[in-house]
């Protein structure tokens, strides 16, 4: 993802609301598609969205530079999510969350585009085992496309845990999608 200008930083760190809504609409999208992978609930994803943004705001005179704003601004919202789901009960699939996922893998279509309600049950499905950590680890790896580096850094575990979460996850979904039916 490209990153914002750095004027734009500068001037959100000196309380500009003007520059700050620049931020807010380039990674809000980022933030957005976490949070729904992570909790598999549309409301939730706003709400961790909104949160995150707040955080952002009042915390944004501490950002250094240190990692991307998006690696920052990741890490915030990873570990909202984290949060949030161990307030939540662990949702169990849903019924019919088998039915949309035999639909999907069995629709061929390379144009078939997923609405948010399918990519929750799918998604709430195959992660239903996994740990909070093999969660977060996959989704920021195999659902938003980060390299291990980025993960550590949003995550604060070393290059053996990410990679330890990562091989269970993968390991325990492909054991669940056996279970299914599919190989």
């Amino acid at each position: 993802m490209e990153q914002i200008n750095s004027n734009i930083i500068t001037q959100c760190q000196q309380g500009d609301k003007k520059a700050y809504r620049q931020l807010v609409q380039w990674y809000q999208g980022m933030v957005f598609s976490l949070a729904l992978k992570m909790l598999g609930d549309e409301d939730e994803a706003k709400d961790i969205t909104q949160e995150t943004f707040i955080r952002v705001w009042t915390t944004l005179r501490k950002y250094d530079g240190s990692t991307t704003l998006s690696t920052w601004i990741y890490t915030i919202a990873s570990r909202l999510c984290l949060d949030r789901l161990k307030k939540l009960k662990r949702q169990s699939p849903l019924p019919d969350d088998e039915s949309v996922l035999a639909d999907y893998i069995s629709d061929t279509s390379p144009q078939r585009q997923l609405e948010n309600h399918q990519w929750i049950s799918i998604l709430r499905l195959l992660a239903s085992e996994l740990s909070e950590k093999q969660r977060i680890v996959f989704t920021l790896s195999h659902l938003e496309g980060l390299s291990s580096e980025e993960i550590e850094a949003i995550t604060g575990f070393d290059s053996r845990q990410v990679k330890s979460n990562l091989y269970v996850a993968r390991q325990t979904i492909r054991e669940r999608l056996k279970r299914l039916g599919y190989e």
